[in-house]
C-alpha cells in the first residue's frame, strides 16, 4: 500500500544507536536440535524488545539457528531457533565486544570462541552458558575471530596491536609481521592445503595474502582505487576450484561519475577489478533532504564458500524512497548483475519484512546500515542488525523479525529476549494490578494491560512530545487513570554519557498527563523551562483536582504546580549553585516533607563540589537546606528515605576526581552524620527497602560493576550479598510487587526489565 507520506528523518530516540536495520533470520534445523531459550534460574526479562545498538553478529555453520550477537550496552545475546528467541549471556560469565565478531566453531555448533569485553578471549562448550578464557591474547580484539573450516586448530584474530594468529585452538598466540591498519576480515583459502593454507587478511590500510598459513605476508592492492578499505569477504570451494575476492572501498564523485564501491578479485588478490555491475546505486547526488550523504557507500560485503559467486552488498541510502533506499543488494555472477532485496518501508512498493512495534507505530522504516553476517554453508541465510535484527532464509525475498513478536490478539508485543533498551521505572498500575507500564530511553514508553505478558508501544498519536525518554511516573491517588509523566529527548541522566559530556544534556523536556491509563499523553508544561524533567512527585495531601506536585529539572532545579500540574513556578531557594541545578531525583514522605537530588557537573574536566548534594525541604519548596553537608560527593546518583523513618537516608554515589567515593552511604540521625556502609563498584546508583521484609536492602551498580549489580543485605546493611543469577550488571532501579512480596522488578541501564525472587 502506498501512503500519501512526507520523509521523515531518524528520530532523536534512534540516533545513537543508526537505524532498525536489523536481521535475525530463521535457519532451518542442522546438526544439532535446538535448545530451548534458558532463563537465568527464575530470572525472565519483559518489556519491549530491540530498540538498541547491535553489532558483529555471527552464524554457526554447523548449526545455522545458532547466531550470537553484541550490544553497546554490555551484554551479548545467543539464540539455537534461528532468531525467535534469545538468551542473554550472564555478564559473569562473558561481556560484549562490539568490535570483534565471535566465531562459532565450524563443526560443534555449542563451541563458540568471543572477545571478553577488552580482557582477551574466551570459549564455550556448552553453546554459551559457561565462558573460560583461553589464550595469551592481549584484550582489545578487533574485526573478528576467524577458524579454518578444514583445521580448526589454525586461527586468525586482531586486536588493537595487530593481527595474531594460532596453531592450536586459541591456546597460544603469534603475532603476524606486515600487516597494518584496523582489522576487517579474514579467509582461509579452502582451495589449498590445510598444512600450508593460503589465507587473506583485511585492514583499513589495505588487503594482504600469506601461501604458508599466516607465518608471512604480502599486500595486494593492484587495481584498487585507494588503500582505504571498508569491508573484506571472500569465498573459496575446492569442488570447483573457486576463489573469490570482494572488498569495498570508499565511494567517491569524479567529475560526476561514481568510482570506488565494490571491487572483486578472481586471481587471488593479484588484480582487483570494480564491481559495480548493473543494479546498484551508482547516484552521485542527494535524492533527498534525508539523504545519508550525495553518494552511496558500501560498508560491507558477504560471500561464501558454498557459492563464491553470490554476493551482498550494504549501503547507505542517497534517498528515503527505493531505488534510492539503504538496502541489501545481492548478485548471482560475482558483481557484474545487482538487485535489491530489502525495502522495509510500508509506504513504498515492494515491501518484504516483517514488522516491529516501531515500524507499526510510526508507519515508516528509519534506516541505516547495519552490522551483517551470512551462514557459511548457505548464501540464502543471512542475519543483519542494527537496533534490531532480521532474518532471511531464501535469500532475501522476504525478511522476518527477530528481535520481536507480535501476540496473537494482533496489537501487543512479545518479548523474545533481546532486551537491549535502558529503563528507569516500572510501575503497577495502583488501580489496576494488570496495567503495567516501563519508563525507557530511547523508546519513550510502553505499557501492558495483562500484568506484564506482552507489550505495546505508544501510538505516534497522543505520544508526548518529548519521546526520547520517560524518566518517572505520579499516579494521582484517587482517580484511576491519572497520570503525571517526567518526559525528556536527554537521555542517560545521570549515568556517564551525560555527566562526562558524551551526550548532549539540553534537549528539550517537559511535563505530559494523561487520563486514560498512559494511553496517551498532553502537555502540561506552562513555566517550565525547556529542559529534561527526571523527576515528578505528587503530594497526596493535596486536594483532589487541584493537586500539588513537584518537576526536578536537569539544570533548571525544582518546580511546583498548585493547579494539578497545568502551570508551574520555580521553587529553588537553597537548591544547587548558580551553575548547578541538576535534579536527578525527587522524593515526597508522607508528611511533605522534599528531598532533592543534585547530582555532579564536571567544569574544564573536572568535577566541581559547588551545588551538588542532597537537598530537603519542610515547607513546599519554599526553602532548602543542604543535608550531606558533613559528608561530600561529587557524583551521587540516587537516594532512599525510610519512609517510616524519616532520619534514616541512603546516598549511593560514585568515584570523581581520582578520589575513591563511590559507594552507598547511610545517615541515621537525618543528614548530620554518615557512614559508608559498602562499597562494590565504581559507580553506585541506588538502595531499595523492601515493603515486607524488614531489613532487607537491595542495592544496585551501574556501569563498571566488577562483579554483580544486584545486591542485597537482611540485615540492615551490615553485610551484603551478591545475586548472581541476575545477569546484567548495570541495574538500577527497584520495584517491589505490592500483591506478591516474593517477587522484584529491576529496571537496567541497557537491559530492559527483569523480575525474579525477591530472595
Amino acid at each position: 500500500m502506498l501512503f500519501n507520506y512526507r520523509f521523515t528523518s531518524l528520530p532523536h530516540y534512534l540516533s545513537s544507536a543508526l537505524s532498525v536495520f536489523g536481521i535475525a533470520f530463521l535457519a532451518a534445523s542442522a546438526a544439532c536440535p535446538a535448545q530451548p531459550v534458558r532463563q537465568h534460574n527464575a530470572w525472565t526479562p519483559i518489556g519491549l524488545s530491540g530498540g538498541g545498538g547491535l553489532y558483529t553478529p555471527a552464524i554457526s555453520p554447523a548449526d545455522p539457528k545458532r547466531m550470537m550477537v553484541n550490544c553497546d550496552m554490555s551484554a551479548a545475546y545467543i539464540t539455537a531457533d534461528g532468531g525467535m528467541h534469545w538468551t542473554m549471556i550472564s555478564e559473569l560469565e562473558l561481556h560484549s565486544n562490539t568490535r570483534c565478531r565471535p566465531a562459532f566453531h565450524p563443526t560443534d555448533p555449542l563451541t563458540i570462541y568471543a572477545a571478553d569485553g577488552g580482557a582477551g578471549i574466551k570459549v564455550t562448550h556448552d553453546g554459551g552458558t559457561h565462558w573460560k578464557q583461553i589464550g595469551d591474547l592481549p584484550g582489545d580484539l578487533r574485526g573478528e575471530i576467524a577458524i579454518d573450516p578444514e583445521n580448526p586448530n589454525s586461527m586468525l584474530a586482531g586486536t588493537g596491536t595487530g593481527i595474531f594468529r594460532s596453531r592450536d585452538t586459541g591456546t597460544t598466540w603469534t603475532k603476524c609481521d606486515g600487516p597494518t591498519g584496523e582489522p576487517l576480515s579474514f579467509h582461509f583459502d579452502q582451495t589449498t592445503a590445510p598444512d600450508n593454507r593460503t589465507c587473506y587478511l583485511a585492514t583499513t590500510e589495505g588487503i594482504w595474502r600469506s601461501t604458508d598459513s599466516g607465518k608471512t605476508w604480502a599486500r595486494k592492492m593492484a587495481g584498487l582505487p585507494a588503500a582505504d578499505i571498508l569491508d573484506f569477504a571472500a569465498g573459496s570451494n575446492a569442488k570447483n576450484h573457486l576463489v573469490m575476492l570482494y572488498c569495498t572501498v570508499p565511494s567517491k564523485a569524479n567529475n560526476g561519475k561514481f568510482t570506488g564501491g565494490v571491487f572483486s578479485s578472481i586471481d587471488r588478490g593479484e588484480t582487483w577489478q570494480s564491481a559495480l555491475g548493473t543494479g546498484l546505486n551508482v547516484e552521485t547526488k542527494a535524492f533527498d533532504e534525508w539523504a545519508m550523504g550525495p553518494i552511496a557507500q558500501y560498508q560491507h560485503v558477504l560471500t561464501t564458500n558454498a557459492q563464491p559467486e553470490t554476493v551482498y552488498a550494504f549501503n547507505s541510502n542517497t534517498g528515503i524512497p527505493p531505488p534510492h533506499h539503504a538496502t541489501v543488494f545481492r548478485s548471482d555472477d560475482a558483481g557484474k548483475h545487482w538487485k535489491s532485496t530489502f525495502q522495509a518501508d510500508p509506504r513504498f512498493p515492494g515491501d518484504n519484512v516483517e514488522p516491529d512495534y516501531q515500524l507499526v507505530g510510526d508507519g515508516q522504516y528509519y534506516q541505516g546500515i547495519p552490522s551483517v553476517a551470512i551462514d557459511a554453508n548457505d548464501p540464502e541465510r543471512l542475519m543483519v542488525v542494527d537496533t534490531g535484527i532480521y532474518v532471511t532464509a531464501n535469500g532475501g525475498k522476504n525478511w522476518q523479525c527477530g528481535h520481536t513478536q507480535r501476540a496473537p490478539d494482533g496489537h501487543s508485543w512479545l518479548c523474545n529476549g533481546l532486551v537491549i533498551t535502558t529503563t528507569w521505572n516500572y510501575y503497577i498500575d495502583p488501580f489496576d494490578a494488570n496495567r503495567h507500564y516501563i519508563a525507557y530511553t530511547d523508546l519513550g514508553f510502553a505499557r501492558s494491560t495483562n500484568a506484564g505478558s506482552t507489550w505495546m508501544w505508544w501510538a505516534q498519536q497522543g505520544r508526548a512530545p518529548w519521546n526520547n525518554t520517560c524518566y518517572q511516573l505520579a499516579f494521582d491517588p484517587q482517580t484511576t487513570g491519572l497520570v503525571w509523566g517526567a518526559f525528556s529527548n536527554t537521555h542517560d541522566i545521570p549515568n556517564a554519557n551525560i555527566i562526562y559530556g558524551g551526550h548532549r544534556s539540553t534537549y528539550p523536556g517537559g511535563v505530559c498527563v494523561s487520563t486514560d491509563h498512559c494511553v496517551t499523553w498532553t502537555k502540561s508544561n506552562a513555566g517550565l523551562p525547556a529542559l529534561a524533567v527526571t523527576s515528578i512527585v505528587l503530594d497526596p495531601r493535596s486536594a483532589k483536582g487541584t493537586r500539588t506536585l513537584y518537576a526536578g529539572l536537569f539544570g533548571a532545579g525544582v518546580y511546583k504546580s498548585t493547579d494539578n500540574g497545568q502551570t508551574w513556578i520555580a521553587r529553588n531557594v537553597g537548591v544547587g549553585s548558580a551553575d548547578n541545578k541538576r535534579i536527578c531525583q525527587l522524593s515526597i514522605q508522607p508528611d511533605g516533607t522534599l528531598y532533592a537530588l543534585v547530582t555532579a557537573l564536571r567544569q574544564n574536566n573536572k568535577f566541581v563540589s559547588e551545588g551538588v548534594g542532597l537537598y530537603r525541604s519542610t515547607d513546599g519548596a519554599e526553602h532548602w537546606s543542604l543535608v550531606n553537608a558533613s559528608q561530600q560527593l561529587f557524583w551521587p546518583k540516587g537516594f532512599t528515605v525510610d519512609p517510616k523513618d524519616g532520619k534514616s537516608i541512603y546516598i549511593s554515589a560514585c568515584n570523581a576526581n581520582g578520589q575513591e567515593q563511590s559507594g552507598l552511604y547511610h545517615s541515621a540521625d537525618g543528614g548530620a552524620t554518615w557512614k559508608l556502609l559498602t562499597r562494590k563498584g565504581p559507580e553506585h546508583f541506588g538502595a531499595f527497602l523492601s515493603p515486607t521484609h524488614p531489613g532487607w536492602i537491595y542495592m544496585t551498580l551501574t556501569e563498571g560493576a566488577p562483579t554483580s549489580g544486584l545486591w542485597l543485605s537482611k540485615d540492615h546493611g551490615t553485610s551484603w550479598s551478591p545475586i548472581t543469577a541476575f545477569p546484567f550488571a548495570n541495574a538500577q532501579r527497584i520495584t517491589f510487587d505490592p500483591a506478591n512480596p516474593n517477587r522484584i522488578y529491576v529496571t537496567t541501564f541497557g537491559g530492559s526489565v527483569w523480575t525474579g525472587p525477591a530472595d
